[in-house]
């Protein structure tokens, strides 16, 4: 360890704690501070924390009950003792600080090392302090007994159990046995660390002659609130409230603290999480040669520097690192050599571990273990779905592609009908599909290791690692949630291992409280893969900056913590205008808005689900010009809508969604495209009378195209045997083609390329299916592998494949167009208008973005 002195002392000793300080000395932001000085829980405080507050701002307008009546009142409960006998306080501290005075003690015995305040309180009082000096061979454990020979009585022993800084424990029924053997000494036993210990049995009132602290601020990760209690005799419990100055807990905190003492699930959840941490991080810290540990039942640790060196270098180099420690010289028992860390959460605890072996093991041995280079993340997530949330991952994937940087896309859990297979046969969501586009990257299964396909109102198709794994209910995939967790962090730790950056993407929204227990892919992945959130709103919808402020209200505390900035997406006006609503947000939330992204018309870019996909197509009257129309099917469980995108885009083709048999007019072509449920899709359409006018228009000549499960449609029967989709058995089909369709177990999974076999033209994509049709008619498809897929009839009209993306051939599309032309009496257009290139899309999504996002900004949450 190198011989450097700390740039600060005053931070380093002292109280634990001191971070705002600290920060002012170092001229540098608190919230950049990692404080392993202060022992407070790592688990953060409770969900319920900020929403009862919140509910309680109103009562400010009154006195707080001076009496705590109902703080008192769950505290007698919880420790089965007498009200009268409970005195609460603004923190323990306001109780030691009072107590001594009123004792009438003229000493205090106090075994050291201890808590520093107790030798500073007692000396203010006048007594005569005596330290009992405890030993480092023993690991600094007391045994109450040892002290017999020292009381004569009319003195006050003031004990810590779990010992500060120690951590050790001492023993609650030799603390009560003492104290029944001298009457006449006075127990003073702070229990401020005993909820951390699991099994931890308090003395309150366990002899007429003891007197306890309790702490709720530390437990309950709550210290700058202030609350604590102390459980005495009643002639003490009397005389302190007769002392204490009114109103000295506020209305807060007594709310605060009647449901903390009943949050019982919290206590325990709580304890075994610090036990598990602690664990872990002793065995880590064993590896230093450098470091003595002790053994500890309480949330922190104390160490000494073997060799004997002073701790605040090694303060001070932790402190050029951000990270504070407790330096323990002022201590009496302890040299200079000690210190003090808290127990932190397991990424805080790591990056503690990764400094000290910076400074004490330059060259780690292999007994370390050294942490792999991992890419730096960045996540979006909404106020709600379709807020833009995909568009700006592929934005921000394309502007750092063209910023140098290697960037991939990921998204834990995608539930989405529109899917893609990769060049190994794999399925993944496609708007990760087309992200990875944006990045220029090959679709990878390990973007999107976890797929829903949604097949009912209540179950979906899961998908994990681009491989069905079963159709599964609500309460079923809540089980399966764990392995499909797991499965998408270990996705998430590989693709890291191999890119500098990557983007998360958020689902729905972190603010739905029915879902966020089960959470895997907004707030719980951003904690995995410690990834800064830029929230997402989108303004062309309304309340968006309430969505801001809603949202962050409805967080987990530590969920907030990684929320970095708003993005405002959709906006149709000028910005500056939106300057007072932004001023109230961050006054609000404590947040930034990081950019205003305006409303983007043909954007030209896949959407990520089929309502974004059908607002965007022609709505209102038919416009004017020698165009065809098209009307493409709306399915209740349409699948892979995107495969019509290339259509919507091209100048002399009317798009429209049909929903209704009144609405189908008289188009020159109708579409079925894919569904993940045929069997109710098709109900459905009959339900409506969709069947009947689809039928109507074949037998006229209009030309009628089924993909995927549009084309299974076309047939005359559908049969299920394994109830895959449904349990009705056999339906059946239009009858438009003489083909039969049987569901299989297994879903072909398969990319393809070739010719259509009318026109010559090439075509590529992908098929997805589980059924498997037969018909004697020529295949619509030839493909390069010697096999063919789909069925025409004997008029071309009536056609359909498997072959999702059939339309993204530039040829086979213009043909087809033409084709539709010339049966309305048009000239077909030469060329190609208007190629299918999302690259120009991309490029002018980037630019819009990048113009419009704090970039400098963007880049520093990245690190880079």
């Amino acid at each position: 360890m190198k011989n450097k002195v700390s740039p600060s002392q005053s931070g380093v000793t002292g109280h634990g704690g001191n971070v705002h300080g600290l920060a002012r000395e170092m001229g540098i932001d608190v919230t950049t501070l990692l404080d392993f000085s202060a022992n407070i829980n790592p688990l953060g405080p409770p969900e319920w924390l900020r929403p009862l507050i919140s509910s309680e701002v109103a009562s400010l307008v009154h006195y707080p009950d001076p009496y705590a009546g109902k703080l008192v009142q769950a505290i007698a409960e919880r420790y089965k003792v007498p009200e009268e006998s409970v005195v609460v306080a603004n923190g323990t501290t306001e109780l030691l600080y009072q107590l001594p005075k009123l004792l009438g003690c003229a000493q205090a015995l106090i075994p050291s090392p201890s808590y520093i305040d107790y030798t500073k309180v007692m000396e203010l009082a006048g007594m005569t302090v005596r330290p009992f000096l405890l030993s480092a061979e023993r690991e600094f454990t007391l045994q109450p007994h040892e002290l017999a020979s020292l009381l004569t009585g009319g003195e006050l022993v003031v004990i810590g159990s779990p010992n500060n800084p120690t951590g050790a424990l001492v023993d609650p029924e030799q603390i009560i046995q003492l104290a029944k053997e001298h009457p006449a000494t006075l127990f003073l036993i702070d229990e401020a660390f005993l909820e951390f210990v699991v099994g931890g049995r308090s003395v309150a009132l366990a002899a007429d002659n003891i007197l306890t602290l309790h702490s709720l601020t530390k437990f309950y990760a709550i210290p700058g609130l202030r609350l604590g209690f102390g459980i005495f005799p009643l002639p003490i419990a009397r005389l302190l409230r007769e002392h204490l100055p009114p109103w000295t807990v506020n209305t807060l905190a007594q709310a605060v603290g009647v449901r903390a003492l009943a949050d019982h699930e919290y206590a325990e959840q709580t304890r075994a999480y610090c036990r598990e941490l602690r664990t872990n991080l002793v065995q880590d810290l064993q590896r230093f040669p450098a470091l003595q540990l002790f053994d500890s039942a309480a949330n922190y640790l104390l160490l000494r520097l073997v060799d004997g060196s002073n701790a605040r270098i090694l303060a001070g180099q932790l402190l050029e690192r951000k990270i504070m420690i407790r330096t323990c010289s002022n201590y009496t028992g302890l040299d200079a050599s000690y210190f003090r860390i808290a127990v932190r959460t397991e990424k805080e605890n790591k990056l503690l571990l990764s400094a000290l072996c910076e400074i004490f093991l330059p060259q780690p041995p292999k007994v370390v273990k050294s942490i792999p280079k991992m890419a730096r993340p960045l996540m979006f997530q909404g106020t709600s779905s379709n807020a833009g949330k995909s568009v700006l991952t592929a934005a921000l994937c394309r502007i750092l592609l063209q910023d140098g940087v290697r960037v991939a896309p990921f998204k834990a859990q995608n539930m989405s009908l529109n899917s893609f297979v990769t060049h190994d046969g794999l399925e993944m969501g496609r708007a990760q599909v087309v992200q990875a586009q944006a990045a220029r990257l090959d679709p990878d299964v390990r973007m999107n290791p976890v797929l829903l396909k949604p097949n009912s109102d209540t179950g979906s198709q899961v998908i994990v690692h681009g491989r069905p794994v079963g159709n599964m209910d609500v309460m079923t995939y809540l089980r399966y949630k764990e392995t499909a967790m797991q499965a998408a962090h270990a996705s998430y730790d590989s693709l890291a291992a191999d890119y500098d950056v990557i983007l998360l993407e958020g689902a729905g929204s972190p603010g739905e409280v029915n879902l966020k227990r089960h959470d895997i892919v907004n707030m719980g992945m951003a904690r995995y893969a410690q990834a800064p959130v830029l929230l997402v709103g989108d303004i062309d919808r309304g309340g968006v900056y309430a969505s801001f402020v809603g949202t962050m209200e409805v967080l987990n505390e530590w969920e907030r913590a990684l929320v970095a900035g708003f993005v405002v997406n959709r906006f149709r006006g000028q910005a500056s205008l939106l300057q007072s609503a932004h001023d109230y947000v961050t006054a609000h939330t404590g947040r930034e808005v990081l950019g205003v992204v305006p409303y983007l018309k043909n954007l030209g870019i896949p959407e990520e689900d089929s309502v974004s996909f059908k607002a965007g197509l022609f709505q209102g009257d038919r416009p004017e010009g020698d165009l065809v129309e098209i009307a493409l099917i709306s399915l209740p469980h349409i699948s892979n809508f995107t495969d019509i995108e290339p259509l919507a885009a091209e100048p002399d083709v009317f798009l429209r969604v049909v929903e209704r048999a009144e609405d189908l007019g008289n188009p020159q072509a109708i579409i079925l495209p894919g569904s993940k449920n045929v069997i109710h899709d098709l109900a459905a359409l009959r339900s409506c009378g969709l069947a009947d006018a689809i039928q109507r228009l074949a037998a006229e000549g209009c030309e009628i195209i089924g993909v995927c499960g549009g084309y299974q449609m076309l047939g005359t029967s559908i049969e299920d045997p394994l109830a895959i989709e449904s349990d009705q058995g056999t339906i059946s089909g239009l009858g438009l083609l003489p083909m039969t369709t049987v569901l299989a177990a297994d879903k072909r999974l398969v990319r393809q390329s070739g010719v259509h076999t009318e026109s010559g033209q090439p075509v590529h994509g992908y098929e997805i299916h589980h059924g498997r049709s037969q018909t004697y008619l020529p295949p619509t498809l030839a493909f390069t592998d010697g096999t063919g897929c789909g069925a025409v009839d004997a008029s071309g009209r009536i056609w359909g494949s498997y072959l999702h993306g059939i339309f993204d051939s530039d040829p086979f599309r213009r043909w087809f167009i033409n084709r539709l032309r010339q049966r309305k009496g048009l000239f077909p257009l030469p060329g190609i208008p208007v190629p299918y290139d999302l690259e120009p899309a991309f490029d002018r999504l980037a630019a819009t973005v990048r113009e419009s996002v704090d970039m400098k900004r963007i880049y520093q949450l990245l690190g880079l």
